[in-house]
């Protein structure tokens, strides 16, 4: 049993992720910025905390994550704004980061993207490059941090059914099957409870494999 905070837990895989994680006994605590959404996020069984990641201090973060065993990072600006993208998606991505080692807290599971890495080949006019900048800054952070970090690198995404099966075999961001929510959210409840995972980047997309026998 495990105290986990989801960052970003209004999110559509934060919302899938919570009841997995408590029907195995977790707590799960979701840090959200709309106040309007706690209702919906208390339904998965989380506890939520209104908490404004793009303005909150290291302080302020560590005081949040204060009691947690882990951490997964699944908030996102969700495109349009750049300088929303690399204030939610970069800077409070890597505040998260240091929030957690302030707070004692060794493991922490990133959502990043299939493709996402420092020369990521996105040109600058495209309105995708502020996302593939800042997630590579982020994941590039976590990898340097000295948390237990996993990443997981999923294809894009869809609202397809939880097959519980990936293809863990690393595809272009360009082409892939795509990935279901659902799949990513127990990728990521896998992830936490198998100490093999840290350290790795997991790059995967809907496939024929179990989830615990591709991670394993």
């Amino acid at each position: 049993m495990a105290a986990i905070t989801i960052i970003g837990g209004h999110g559509k895989i934060a919302l899938l992720l919570a009841p997995l994680l408590i029907a195995r006994g977790d707590t799960v605590t979701s840090i959200i910025r709309n106040p309007d959404h706690a209702a919906q996020v208390a339904a998965t069984g989380a506890d939520p905390v209104v908490f404004d990641i793009e303005r909150g201090s290291v302080e302020q973060f560590t005081a949040a994550l204060q009691g947690s065993d882990a951490v997964v990072f699944s908030a996102g600006a969700g495109g349009g704004n750049p300088q929303r993208t690399y204030a939610v998606d970069r800077d409070a991505a890597i505040t998260s980061m240091r929030a957690a080692e302030a707070a004692g807290i060794r493991r922490y599971v990133m959502v990043s993207y299939l493709g996402a890495q420092t020369d990521h080949g996105v040109p600058e006019d495209n309105s995708f490059f502020p996302y593939a900048e800042a997630k590579a800054a982020a994941d590039a952070a976590l990898r340097a941090s000295d948390l237990d970090w996993t990443i997981l690198m999923p294809g894009r995404l869809t609202l397809d059914q939880p097959t519980g099966a990936i293809d863990p075999v690393a595809r272009r961001s360009g082409d892939n099957p795509g990935t279901s929510r659902a799949n990513v959210a127990m990728v990521a409840a896998a992830a936490l409870a198998m100490p093999s995972t840290i350290g790795e980047d997991i790059p995967f997309t809907d496939g024929d494999v179990p989830i615990e026998q591709a991670l394993a």
